[in-house]
């Protein structure tokens, strides 16, 4: 497997496999073609996706223009909480229940041509994916749900997501984290695209959509604006076991998909801001979402009574019967049995008192000690 990592981590294109070349051209020209030289093969990565990209949305816009358009979302499901929360684990176990659909990894990375190129470009991809996730061994496929935050940073270029590939410029990135204070111009392209991207996952599979992406966790009021009658499970965290695997999982993601290089010396900073601002809007904007329509969650519950607790959010959200999604979750739960979370060494002591400092409304409204 380890020729398969390297070659993500040295050639991949990264987040943006899925860029058309003239959105490729413009990213290059926002940030003044800054690209670190070791990662010139990357480039032509990208480069070369982009033009193959940009020749077959054209076909797919021709082919399903006009049926994709008239397409009615049926109200969403939105997995909310920060990276390393527990938030895949949520969604790999709602989705093992076939009443609902989700964007899967092919999907994400690929939004302009999946309907067209799927069934081909999906068997080719698979070929160079590890079989396992670099940042926490977990097993994923081009079939395994994926968050659909990936499809926007190359459809509308409006992502937090962008600064992983100029890592340079992340705090300019960060302005999509929440959309909030932006005009209208630049809000309207996301909420363009992700409108066009579920209306596609609709009308291919016919079913109502369950969606993860943790950026949406400070983006609520938008998408009740766009669909009032969605869903919402927020899922929460230690504070701490978060910090140390969103480190690793963001050295990762800047691993693989950066085009500068990074400053390792300022992750930590980051990773505290960036944390402290997504919760900032979940805890102003929560409240707007109806009675009925929202649950919260705890991993540590969730992981130790798995079935009692998609139970309890069944019955919560008002979704279909639990019982006939019991025999499908029962066999992906045995399918995981011997999966092991990655260890961390402890946290210094000064860096455990900047993280309770700095996200103390979380440790609060969870009850997690500091």
């Amino acid at each position: 497997m380890a020729w398969r990592e390297a070659l993500l981590s040295r050639f991949g294109p990264g987040l943006l496999a899925g860029v058309t070349l003239g959105d490729w051209v413009r990213l290059l020209r926002e940030n003044d073609f800054g690209i670190t030289p070791r990662c010139f093969l990357r480039a032509m990565s990208i480069t070369h996706y982009g033009i193959q990209n940009s020749v077959l949305r054209r076909c797919e816009n021709w082919r399903y223009g006009r049926r994709v358009n008239d397409v009615e979302i049926l109200p969403p499901v939105f997995i909310l909480g920060h990276w390393r929360s527990g938030t895949t684990h949520l969604h790999n176990l709602l989705t093992t229940d076939r009443r609902f659909a989700f964007p899967n990894m092919y999907q994400v990375v690929a939004p302009h041509t999946f309907l067209s190129t799927e069934a081909f470009g999906s068997r080719m991809m698979a070929f160079f994916l590890p079989r396992r996730r670099p940042m926490d061994n977990v097993e994923w496929s081009m079939l395994s749900p994926q968050e659909d935050e990936f499809a926007l940073a190359v459809t509308s270029l409006r992502s937090p997501y962008l600064g992983w590939v100029f890592p340079n410029r992340r705090e300019h990135y960060d302005r999509h984290l929440t959309l909030r204070g932006l005009p209208e111009s630049d809000v309207a392209p996301w909420r363009e695209a992700l409108l066009l991207f579920l209306k596609k996952l609709t009308w291919k599979y016919q079913r109502p959509l369950v969606l993860k992406s943790p950026p949406h966790t400070c983006r609520i009021r938008l998408l009740l604006e766009m669909f009032p009658r969605a869903r919402f499970v927020h899922i929460h965290r230690n504070p701490y076991a978060v910090f140390q695997s969103s480190r690793k999982t963001f050295r990762v993601n800047f691993e693989l998909s950066g085009l500068q290089r990074l400053r390792i010396d300022d992750l930590d900073e980051y990773l505290l801001r960036q944390y402290r601002i997504m919760y900032d809007a979940f805890f102003e904007e929560r409240h707007l979402i109806p009675a009925g329509q929202y649950h919260e969650i705890g991993f540590e519950p969730l992981e130790l009574n798995p079935m009692g607790e998609m139970q309890r959010l069944y019955e919560s959200l008002d979704l279909p019967d639990f019982s006939p999604a019991e025999p499908s979750l029962r066999r992906y739960l045995d399918s995981i049995a011997g999966y092991s979370k990655n260890e961390f060494p402890g946290l210094p002591a000064e860096l455990r008192q900047s993280i309770a400092g700095a996200w103390r409304p979380c440790f609060a409204e969870w009850g997690y000690p500091e």
